[in-house]
């Protein structure tokens, strides 16, 4: 008797490149922006450590860090559970080295899945403005005692100027306008809505997507993310948990990468 063949699900690999793809038609500085990072890593934090990945989708940075640092450990936490299966799907747990968290970044229990301990530092990119202002207030404070003393928090994102800086407001309203027009529509196969899309009709993600609907406004799958708090506001918000120094380490235009280290003030919990 004839053994039907094994049904395969979808290899996981192509669409977590599928994924980065979608993410540089819109980001195109976006590896310049992870190599700052992970170059501030190996400054800061030497060649052994672990972070946590906060909204780390698929895992587009975390396993950038893992490959750069054979000794690093990432904890990677996002609320999506679709982004999560392909992440888990394409990159497993690397050796042990990379664990993954189901949680709503800023709710009140958000750090119980959390691996216990303190983390030597805190990653982000293109997620945080996703957050709402009591969320992201809940985030930066619930690092200030999850980072050791002297740890490292980097976001990279779209942070855009204040009310305050008119000018420059202006000048990135038309630099993003210059950069939408030059943007060829054949450029690169991929795009935001069309991975959403296409990873919808996979039947492998049919609980996933059940679930994601269920959290998220669907729409949110089908458009670009967009920022929405100042730099100022992020600045502001970390100085008053207690982290200092506060910069930019890396810009090009409103696209930048804020570090900040967590200083002495929590000193309750050390």
């Amino acid at each position: 008797m004839r053994v039907p063949p094994v049904a395969r699900g979808p290899s996981w690999a192509p669409w977590l490149r599928r994924w980065d793809e979608q993410q540089e038609r819109f980001n195109p500085a976006r590896e310049q922006r992870f190599l700052a990072m992970l170059d501030l890593l190996e400054v800061e934090l030497g060649p052994r450590f672990h972070v946590l990945d906060l909204g780390s989708g698929p895992g587009s940075l975390s396993v950038r860090i893992l490959r750069r640092f054979p000794a690093a450990r990432v904890t990677a936490v996002d609320y999506d559970p679709v982004v999560l299966r392909v992440g888990r799907g394409a990159l497993g747990s690397m050796g042990g080295r990379l664990r993954w968290v189901e949680a709503r970044l800023g709710a009140p229990d958000w750090t119980v899945s959390l691996p216990p301990g303190r983390y030597d530092g805190a990653v982000s990119t293109t997620a945080l403005h996703w957050l709402s202002v009591p969320e992201l207030s809940r985030l930066y404070s619930d690092l200030a005692h999850l980072l050791r003393r002297g740890g490292v928090f980097l976001n990279g994102d779209h942070l855009p100027w204040g009310p305050g800086e008119p000018q420059l407001v202006s000048l990135g309203s038309k630099v993003r306008t210059v950069r939408t027009s030059r943007r060829e529509p054949g450029r690169g196969r991929e795009t935001w809505r069309r991975w959403w899309e296409e990873a919808r009709r996979l039947p492998e993600l049919r609980s996933e997507f059940v679930e994601h609907d269920r959290r998220f406004d669907r729409r949110l799958s089908l458009r670009p993310p967009r920022a929405n708090l100042t730099l100022d506001r992020h600045v502001r918000m970390l100085k008053a948990v207690g982290f200092r120094p506060i910069a930019t380490i890396w810009q090009e235009f409103e696209d930048r990468v804020l570090f900040a280290r967590r200083g002495p003030r929590a000193t309750a919990l050390d």
